[in-house]
C-alpha cells in the first residue's frame, strides 16, 4: 500500500542579491546543516522591469564540489567556461554543469522578447568520491526535453524517469528526477518517488492542493512556495478547478556526508575550502 506524502513545512522565498547585480527569490542556500541533501540552493530568478536597465549577471566565477543547473522560462543566458564551452540557454533550454574538482564559468542573462527574463538555479551536491572528477558541461535544447503526458497534466522531464520518459541529462551522482510539471485547473496527478529520497516541489504559477502533516483533508497553496515533503512513495498534487498549477519538482537520494559551504564551494572539509582559496590566490586553481 502506497503512502501519500504530506507537506512538512512550506518556505517563502526571499529576495537576495547576487552576481552583479542580480535580483533573486532564493527558498535555499547551502548550509551545513543540509536539511535538504542532496540538493544545496534554489533560486528563482525574475528580472522584469526594463526600466531597471541592463542586468549585468554572473561574470566568470569559480565553483568546485558541486553541479550547477539553470532551467530557463523566459529569456536568455550566455554560457561560457573554462572547458571552452559557449553557450546559449534559451526558453525551455537546460544546462547542467559539472563543476567536480574546478571550473571557471559565466552566466550572463539576456531579455526575451517580451522583455523579460525567468528562470531557475539548482545546486546538487557531490558526494566526496566524486567532488574531484572532471569537470563536464551537459546543454540541452528545448527540443530535445521530452514530455510525459498524463490526463489533465504534462511533465517535461529533465533528469531521471518519469511514467516511462527519460530525461537527457544522465549520470549525475544524486540520481535525480528533475521535472518542469503543469496539472490542468480541475486535475489531479500522482508521481511516485522512492521512499527515503528527498523530495521538494516550487510552485511558481497558480494554485494547489495538498496533504498537509498534522492536517485533514487538502490545503489550498498558492505560488509562489517551495514545499518540503516528509517521507513517503508517492506524491499527490491537485490543481483548483479555477487555476492550474506549475512547478518545478525535484527529488534524489540524500548522500548523508558532512558538507562545509563556502561561497561557490561545498567540500567536506574545512580543509578542502582553503586548500580552494588557496588555488585561486596562486593560479592554479583549474587543473590541466
Amino acid at each position: 500500500m502506497s503512502k501519500p506524502r504530506k507537506i512538512q513545512y512550506v518556505i517563502e522565498p526571499q529576495y537576495v542579491m547576487e552576481g552583479a547585480g542580480v535580483r533573486l527569490r532564493r527558498s535555499f542556500q547551502p548550509s551545513i546543516e543540509h536539511h535538504f541533501d542532496p540538493f544545496l540552493l534554489f533560486d528563482h530568478f525574475a528580472f522584469n522591469d526594463p526600466r531597471q536597465g541592463p542586468m549585468m549577471g554572473f561574470p566568470m566565477h569559480p565553483h568546485r564540489g558541486i553541479e550547477t543547473v539553470t532551467y530557463m522560462l523566459e529569456g536568455y543566458t550566455r554560457h561560457r567556461d573554462s572547458l571552452g564551452n559557449v553557450d546559449t540557454i534559451g526558453p525551455g533550454d537546460i544546462q547542467w554543469m559539472t563543476s567536480g574538482k574546478g571550473i571557471m564559468h559565466e552566466e550572463m542573462p539576456r531579455r526575451g522578447e517580451s522583455g523579460t527574463i525567468d528562470g531557475f538555479q539548482l545546486w546538487v551536491n557531490l558526494p566526496a568520491a566524486k567532488k574531484w572528477v572532471e569537470p563536464r558541461y551537459q546543454g540541452v535544447v528545448a527540443d530535445e526535453i521530452p514530455t510525459a503526458e498524463l490526463d489533465g497534466a504534462r511533465a517535461r522531464v529533465v533528469a531521471g524517469t518519469f511514467n516511462g520518459v527519460a530525461g537527457p541529462v544522465t549520470e549525475i551522482a544524486a540520481d535525480p528526477l528533475y521535472m518542469d510539471v503543469t496539472v490542468d485547473s480541475g486535475q489531479e496527478i500522482e508521481i511516485p518517488i522512492p521512499a527515503g529520497q528527498t523530495a521538494v516541489v516550487y510552485l511558481f504559477e497558480g494554485e494547489g492542493l495538498f496533504e498537509v502533516k498534522e492536517q485533514d483533508g487538502q490545503v489550498l497553496i498558492p505560488a509562489v512556495h517551495m514545499l518540503i515533503f516528509d517521507d513517503g512513495d508517492v506524491l499527490k498534487i491537485a490543481a483548483t478547478p479555477d487555476s492550474h498549477a506549475r512547478f518545478m519538482l525535484m527529488s534524489g537520494a540524500p548522500f548523508n556526508e558532512p558538507i562545509v559551504p563556502y561561497g561557490p564551494f561545498v567540500m567536506n572539509t574545512r580543509e578542502e575550502i582553503v586548500e580552494a582559496f588557496e588555488e585561486l590566490r596562486s593560479g592554479t586553481f583549474i587543473k590541466e
